[in-house]
C-alpha cells in the first residue's frame, strides 16, 4: 500500500500501568497506627497548669482598744473577695509597758493576729493598708516607730512604686479623721510609694447624715468616743469597700 494509503499499526506501545507503590495492607497498617495514636493521646492524663500565685496585700495596723482592729478584719474580707488577691493581717509591736496599758484600760491583744516580725516582711508584698488611731492629728507612736524602722527598705528602694492606703480611728468628730491620714502621706512619699485614697467611690454611703460615721475620702475610719463605742455597720462596710478597692488597684498595676 502506498504512502498514506492505509493505516499502519503504530510501533509505539502504551506505557505500562504502574501499580500503587503503597500496598493495600500497608495503608491499613498506617491508618490503624494513626487511629491508635489518636486514641492513646486521648487516654493520656491532662497536665495540670501550675497555680498562679495570688497578689499579696498586707494590712498592718496598731489598735489599742480594738476599733482599728475591727476595721482591719472587715477590710481583709474585702480584699479576699477579689479573685487573685489575698490579705494578711499584722500588728505592729507595742511600745508601751504592760503596766501602762493596764492603767489605760487597754484590753489584751488577740493572739490570732500575729505581730509583724519586722519591716523586711513588707518587701514581698504587692500593696499595703496601714491602720492606726490618732494622736493629736497624727498617727500613733507605735505605728510611727514601725515606719522609723524601715530605713533599710528606703535605702534599697524596696517599696518604691507600691500602692498603699490608710484607715484611722479618732475619739471625736473633729479629732483627725482626715488629718491623721493626710499627715501620714509623708511616710509613703519618702519611700516613693503610691498613695491610694478611696475618694467617693463608696457612693451614697459617703453622703449619709442620718448617723455618726467615721471615714473620709482619705480612707475608712471609726469614731471610738471614750473607747466604749463600737464601729457601726456603715463604718465597717466602708472598710470592706476600701479593701476591695485596693485589691482592684493592685490587680491593675500588676497587669500594666
Amino acid at each position: 500500500m502506498g504512502k498514506g494509503g492505509g493505516c499502519v499499526p503504530s510501533k509505539k506501545k502504551p506505557p505500562p500501568v504502574v501499580p500503587d507503590e503503597t500496598p493495600h495492607d500497608a495503608q491499613i497498617v498506617n491508618e490503624n497506627a494513626v487511629t491508635s495514636g489518636e486514641s492513646n493521646a486521648a487516654n493520656e492524663p491532662s497536665v495540670e497548669q501550675p497555680a498562679v500565685a495570688k497578689l499579696k496585700i498586707l494590712i498592718v495596723f496598731y489598735s489599742m482598744y480594738g476599733h482599728v482592729e475591727g476595721l482591719a478584719r472587715r477590710m481583709k474580707g474585702g480584699v479576699d473577695g477579689v479573685d487573685g488577691v489575698e490579705a494578711t493581717l499584722y500588728r505592729v509591736p507595742e511600745t508601751l509597758p504592760e503596766e501602762v496599758l493596764e492603767k489605760m484600760w487597754a484590753p489584751p491583744k488577740d493572739d490570732g493576729i500575729p505581730e509583724i516580725s519586722g519591716p523586711a516582711e513588707l518587701a514581698e508584698a504587692d500593696g499595703f493598708l496601714f491602720g492606726f488611731p490618732t494622736r493629736y492629728g497624727c498617727m500613733a507612736a507605735q505605728m510611727k516607730a514601725f515606719f522609723d524602722s524601715t530605713g533599710q527598705l528606703w535605702n534599697d528602694q524596696k517599696l518604691a512604686g507600691k500602692p498603699a492606703g490608710f484607715f484611722v480611728s479618732t475619739g471625736t468628730q473633729g479629732g483627725g479623721q482626715e488629718t491623721t491620714a493626710w499627715t501620714a502621706i509623708t511616710q509613703l512619699a519618702h519611700h516613693g510609694m503610691l498613695f491610694v485614697p478611696i475618694g467617693y467611690t463608696f457612693g451614697a454611703g459617703m453622703f449619709k447624715l442620718d448617723s455618726i460615721r467615721g471615714g473620709s475620702p482619705y480612707g475608712a475610719g471609726v469614731f471610738a468616743g471614750d473607747g466604749t463605742r463600737e464601729p457601726t455597720e456603715t463604718e465597717l462596710a466602708l472598710a470592706e469597700h476600701q479593701g476591695k478597692y485596693m485589691a482592684g488597684v493592685v490587680k491593675k498595676l500588676a497587669q500594666a
